[in-house]
């Protein structure tokens, strides 16, 4: 094995998104990939703003614990519709959530494709690679599952303390404490979970492309690799917080001189993936080429491309 290196899939990574989407340019090609890639960022991308005011509190005035008793009064009294509608939202959301998790697991490898192998399929990589998105779907779902599992009595013994003290209007240095305590396990809980969630994205759904394996059979040679080599991993985990700050400031710059234009075509559902496709196409051949060098058995590219 070479040299593993987390800045030479750079000049690579580039090549390839000049050789998917520049040479020659297709328009009909740039919109096919576009929407594997939006398959493949389905409920992940989005963008988000607070437009509340901090005074609004102050001009309207009252006490706050008067306002959550009436509040609350208000709830327990409409508690028969209330409950049931809540219900209805709670479940329709989580539908949607599986909807969006199940679309998206088929898009990363049908996205996949069309890096790897320089093509615009949709109907092709879908069908193919139906029972390893499968396999992945469910395996995303159990790793939700455990996380939910780990964080969630943190989050209710936050709220447990936070509630306590608001009602009784005893905020006090401990109780304070200990809630930052908490919220910090659940930090890095969290970032323990997102960390399983980039490897699995970014080696383990290549070891499921190339072999054909289920979820778990990949992340068991995955860890064998990780395993040996540990360090490398940590190294390409920072770097892609780097490269991530990096893209990110392309991005920002860009809207910047369009007058916020561009922002704008960016919030627009696939339309904004297929503005910024090279970008994205730019970070998964990253982590493909990166992945290459640990062997022609990781390597998912056509020996004559790659």
């Amino acid at each position: 094995m070479e040299r593993i290196s987390v800045t030479d899939p750079i000049g690579l990574a580039i090549e390839r998104v000049r050789v998917l989407l520049f040479r020659p340019f297709d328009l009909g090609k740039w919109f096919t990939i576009g929407f594997c890639a939006w398959l493949a960022g389905l409920g992940e991308r989005g963008f988000s703003g607070n437009f509340n005011s901090g005074s609004s509190s102050n001009r309207h005035g009252g006490d706050i614990h008067q306002q959550f008793e009436h509040m609350r009064a208000v709830v327990r009294e409409n508690l028969y519709w209330i409950l049931p509608v809540a219900i209805f939202v709670l479940a329709a959301i989580l539908a949607l959530c599986l909807l969006l998790m199940w679309l998206n697991s088929r898009g990363k490898f049908m996205f996949l494709h069309c890096v790897a192998l320089n093509r615009a399929e949709v109907r092709e990589p879908w069908n193919r690679f139906s029972n390893a998105a499968n396999s992945l779907f469910w395996f995303r779902i159990v790793l939700g599952l455990i996380g939910m599992a780990v964080t969630l009595p943190l989050l209710v013994l936050i709220g447990i303390a936070g509630f306590k003290m608001f009602t009784h209007d005893s905020w006090n240095f401990g109780g304070i404490m200990a809630m930052i305590a908490i919220w910090m396990v659940i930090m890095a809980v969290s970032i323990c979970f997102a960390v399983a969630r980039k490897l699995t994205m970014d080696f383990v759904v290549p070891i499921m492309y190339l072999r054909g394996s289920r979820c778990m059979d990949a992340w068991r040679e995955f860890l064998k690799l990780l395993g040996a080599h540990a360090g490398q991993f940590a190294l390409y985990i920072l770097f892609q917080i780097v490269i991530t700050i990096g893209l990110g400031a392309l991005v920002l710059a860009a809207v910047l001189v369009t007058c916020c234009i561009a922002g704008c075509v960016m919030a627009i559902p696939y339309i904004g993936t297929v503005l910024l496709l090279p970008v994205i196409a730019f970070k998964r051949a990253y982590s493909l080429y990166y992945f290459a060098q640990y062997g022609p058995a990781y390597n998912v590219f056509p020996p004559a491309v790659g």
